[in-house]
């Protein structure tokens, strides 16, 4: 070899050695966070999470990525927390329910007919949040706020203004909730259990009658192709939980996980303060649709939240439900509705 060659492989060498120890660290530091839901590609929290995830790895400088498997490829909840179990996934959209799994806190505020509008859910919202979030971390889940998923409410394909009008007919409840399952049978009600990516083809079948959903989910779901009759009745208060797990959150350098929470943060909160304007926005989609809105029997609504309400000491000997986060809760209510009443 020539004397001056090998000179100048020698001068340059410590500064390409140098160049790729850097890129050799950048991709062995990379990291793909897998995050799985049921909810259809180009839906609003697709578009709001891909945003967000593209706007991660910018900051990060590809050192933290996001990859969405939307449209329940990756199954229910249930079935996506197995894969994040064993490492297959790492993070998912949850329902309160499939999450209160892990977290009983989150049950509570799917108790059917707990909350009786909006009003009370923003004052009990601003109050008990930021709790709930921390706790559901310190049961091993990451989440960034939670995204208003509004009130179910019942839906078939005949008018339901009753309870009554559900005796004999066949009501969805999701797979693993067991609190409604509760609530229902204390109405008289026998409720059938399946998994939501299920429910469209109950509808179809005949395998169900009656469900329970917001405007925004049945369309998202595409359920309202299915029935014929909404209830105006706030059946049940939902919330989304956009979750990942601690140990693989934990795996990111303190900054990037920084830069995580806030854009996630950010993300969530925007989709919680746009959900009401959507729900109005789908329950005019719906009426367009020909789908009737039934008015319900205010009398027999009081019989049924006097129901509910004497399931409260048996709700809060249970597992499934966080017996100290029911409580305040319930003392929520109470000042707010004291409030309420006196102002009127």
């Amino acid at each position: 070899m020539h004397p001056g060659k090998n000179k100048s492989l020698l001068y340059f060498k410590p500064w390409l050695v140098a160049f790729l120890v850097l890129i050799t660290a950048g991709y062995a530091n990379a990291f793909e966070i897998k995050v799985a839901t049921i909810l259809p590609d180009g839906s609003h929290w697709l578009r709001e999470m891909r945003a967000g995830g593209e706007e991660i790895r910018m900051r990060t400088a590809g050192r933290v990525t996001f990859k969405f498997y939307p449209g329940g490829v990756m199954g229910n909840d249930a079935q996506i927390l197995r894969k994040v179990r064993i490492g297959q996934l790492h993070g998912g959209a949850f329902t309160a329910t499939g999450l209160g799994t892990r977290y009983s806190g989150l049950n509570v505020y799917g108790i059917p007919l707990l909350f009786q509008s909006l009003g009370e859910v923003d004052y009990v919202r601003e109050r008990m949040d930021a709790r709930l979030v921390a706790d559901l971390e310190v049961a091993g889940f990451v989440s960034f706020g939670f995204t208003e998923g509004g009130f179910a409410q019942f839906m078939a394909n005949e008018p339901i203004s009753r309870v009554e009008d559900m005796k004999r007919r066949k009501v969805w409840i999701p797979e693993g909730d067991q609190i409604s399952a509760l609530a229902l049978t204390a109405l008289g009600l026998s409720p059938v259990t399946l998994p939501p990516t299920d429910v469209l083809t109950g509808l179809q079948t005949g395998l169900i009658d009656v469900v329970a959903a917001s405007p925004v989910a049945t369309l998202v779901l595409q359920w309202h192709t299915k029935v014929k009759y909404i209830t105006e009745l706030p059946i049940v208060y939902s919330i989304g939980i956009f979750a990942i797990e601690g140990r693989v959150f934990y795996r990111l350098s303190q900054e990037d996980q920084a830069i995580v929470r806030d854009v996630m943060t950010n993300a969530v909160n925007s989709l919680d303060k746009a959900a009401r304007e959507d729900e109005e926005e789908a329950r005019t989609v719906l009426k367009n649709t020909g789908i009737n809105f039934v008015p319900v029997d205010s009398n027999d609504v009081i019989g049924w939240r006097h129901t509910i309400d004497a399931l409260y000491p048996k709700l809060q000997q249970r597992k499934d439900i966080d017996a100290v986060v029911l409580e305040q809760v319930l003392g929520h209510l109470r000042n707010y509705r004291s409030v309420s009443t006196n102002t009127r």
